[in-house]
C-alpha cells in the first residue's frame, strides 16, 4: 500500500528504480506499528538497496538502477528525507488511524 502510489515528481533518475526496489522488497512486509520503527526499516532497506546511507548529503550513483542515459542510476538521498519518506510516512500514518493491518505494499481492495 505504501509504494503502490508512486510519487509524481522525483529526485534523480535512478530514483524510481530505487522506489520499485523497495516495493520489491517490502513486499511481504506487515506494516511497522510507529513511525520510528518505520525509520528504522527504510533507513536499512535503503542501505541495503544502495550500499550507502540516507542521511548522506551528497547524490549517487547505483549500477543497478542505471538503465541509459549520461545520469542513469542517481540517486538523490534529499528527496528520500524530504519528499519520498514524508510521504511513506503520511500514507503509514492513515493506515495505522484505519486499522490497517496489511504488508508495505498490498493495496486494500473493498
Amino acid at each position: 500500500m505504501l509504494f503502490v502510489e508512486e510519487p509524481t515528481q522525483w529526485g534523480l533518475r535512478g530514483d524510481p528504480y530505487l522506489w520499485r526496489a523497495m516495493r520489491e522488497h517490502f513486499a511481504s512486509t506487515p506494516l511497522p506499528s510507529s513511525v520510528l520503527e518505520f525509520d528504522q526499516v527504510i533507513a536499512a532497506a535503503f542501505e541495503q538497496l544502495t550500499m550507502q546511507s540516507i542521511s548522506s548529503t551528497n547524490n549517487f550513483s547505483v549500477k543497478e538502477f542505471a538503465h541509459g542515459g549520461m545520469s542513469s542510476g542517481g540517486i538523490a538521498p534529499e528527496f528520500w528525507r524530504a519528499q519520498a519518506l514524508p510521504l511513506l510516512k503520511k500514507r503509514l500514518a492513515q493506515a495505522l488511524i484505519d486499522g490497517e493491518h496489511i504488508n508495505v505494499n498490498i493495496p486494500t481492495t473493498g
